[in-house]
């Protein structure tokens, strides 16, 4: 996974434990309507500073959280001291073949040096009729902008949407900065990773901010994202093999 979360750790501590100020308060509720109910045991990958964690274990699931940033593990464990969280990459991970019912990816795909190796390896580590659940930014909203901030504003695609490549883009808002990189995939990549590891996709979603979700101090956000999708969301099974 990328190594550049490691360096700003302390960014994303920052970014992502200040209460409602991420876009992940107003779109986990989509992404947990799409998990199953627990099982076996989970997997998240890139578990980061472990909220998607600490929501998988409140919903009852008995969650192995990993990442390779030791500074943003660290802090996941201080939060849930009774957690499991190991250090690792998502495209080796470290787990027997078969190991749990469910794997959870939430906005960790686009952050690996190689996305379908990672696919594979989750693929790998899931027992028969497992599940891989998974968040992403959309590969429209990758691909382009909107004009302006104004709620209606035209978003304008103005660069190539076919083909992965790299992207890094610093944001500042509410007093705090933070840097996020990685690649940006075309849905076809994503939907091919999963054919070749032998996972079919099930549900799908585009979800828009959840109705009560909080304003950004933009105040256009939110009204900009109910017209594209901010995020793509998805559950796959494994094919049977004949």
């Amino acid at each position: 996974m990328s190594e550049g979360w490691e360096s700003r750790a302390e960014q994303w501590l920052a970014w992502a434990r200040t209460p409602g100020f991420d876009a992940y308060w107003s779109y986990r509720d989509a992404f947990f309507d799409l998990v199953p109910p627990p099982s076996r045991g989970a997997l998240e990958v890139g578990c980061g500073e472990g909220r998607v964690t600490r929501d998988l274990a409140a919903r009852g699931h008995r969650v192995t959280s990993l990442d390779a940033s030791p500074t943003l593990l660290r802090a996941a464990a201080e939060r849930d001291p009774d957690g499991e969280y190991v250090l690792g990459t998502a495209e080796a991970l470290p787990f027997a073949d078969g190991a749990f019912d469910l794997v959870v990816s939430y906005n960790a795909l686009m952050d690996v040096a190689d996305m379908p190796a990672a696919v594979a390896e989750m693929a790998r580590v899931l027992a028969p009729g497992g599940r891989l659940c998974a968040c992403v930014t959309h590969p429209l909203s990758d691909a382009g902008a909107f004009a302006t901030e104004e709620p209606h504003a035209p978003f304008v695609i103005d660069g190539p949407y076919l083909g992965a490549r790299p992207f890094r883009a610093t944001m500042q808002r509410g007093g705090l900065t933070m840097t996020f990189d990685g690649m940006i995939y075309p849905l076809e990549d994503y939907a091919l990773a999963l054919e070749r590891a032998g996972l079919a996709i099930e549900a799908l979603r585009e979800p828009a901010p959840a109705p009560g979700a909080q304003e950004r101090p933009e105040g256009s956000a939110w009204a900009q994202w109910r017209r594209v999708p901010l995020f793509l969301m998805f559950r796959a099974a494994q094919v049977p093999r004949r």
